[in-house]
């Protein structure tokens, strides 16, 4: 049986893939004016020199960069996507120079608990599928005190607006949604900012 003919809500990620597959190549140059607001965005995390850091669904990896730049040589950089595409156009744009790209579902992630100092993720919560079990393995893998920066480029009433879309109340991204939705799997949240210009939630890992 191939994936086409496979219940998708037993196979979630294969939607995940199949929605950014064909749009990895020009990914980039849809979005090309983005750079500035992610290097803000890593500059959130106020990431210290020699830190170990997780771009959580990176896609092609336009933080990676910045997270590089914020932790200098003696860091380490990961960046973590589902789409084997999006990680290929991560290579075409030279930026696993930058850091180590791994092929992984954020909620199964390969790597030891506490292994983390701080994640960003630009864009991610809106495409897990369990929401709470993401957020939950990503807790796992950063250390107490350690940093998690949801991010997008802009703000949810702005992204609405470009999708034709009403915001609903439910929206996970919402701080009254969001707020407890952390607390339940371990973050507790520091800052929330929701402007036109960018989406920012700070949190930080309970110990």
């Amino acid at each position: 049986m191939t994936d086409h003919h496979r219940d998708h809500h037993a196979d979630r990620p294969h939607e995940v893939r199949a929605f950014f597959a064909p749009r990895a190549a020009d990914w980039d140059t849809k979005f090309p004016d983005d750079g500035p607001a992610y290097a803000a965005g890593v500059a959130e995390l106020g990431l210290q020199d020699g830190e170990r850091v997780l771009d959580a669904g990176c896609g092609t990896g336009r933080a990676l960069p910045a997270l590089r730049d914020a932790v200098g040589p003696r860091g380490t950089v990961l960046g973590a996507d589902l789409t084997p595409e999006m990680l290929r156009a991560a290579v075409r744009a030279g930026r696993d120079r930058r850091a180590a790209l791994v092929l992984a579902d954020v909620t199964r992630l390969p790597l030891p608990d506490a292994a983390l100092d701080a994640v960003f993720a630009a864009g991610l919560l809106s495409h897990l599928p369990d929401s709470a079990g993401g957020l939950t393995e990503l807790a796992r893998t950063v250390r107490p005190g350690g940093r998690l920066a949801l991010f997008h480029p802009i703000g949810r009433a702005a992204l609405a607006a470009r999708k034709g879309r009403p915001i609903t109340p439910d929206d996970l991204r919402a701080e009254p949604n969001l707020r407890p939705l952390l607390a339940k799997c371990g973050w507790e949240l520091a800052r929330y900012e929701d402007c036109d210009a960018r989406y920012m939630a700070l949190a930080v890992r309970r110990g």
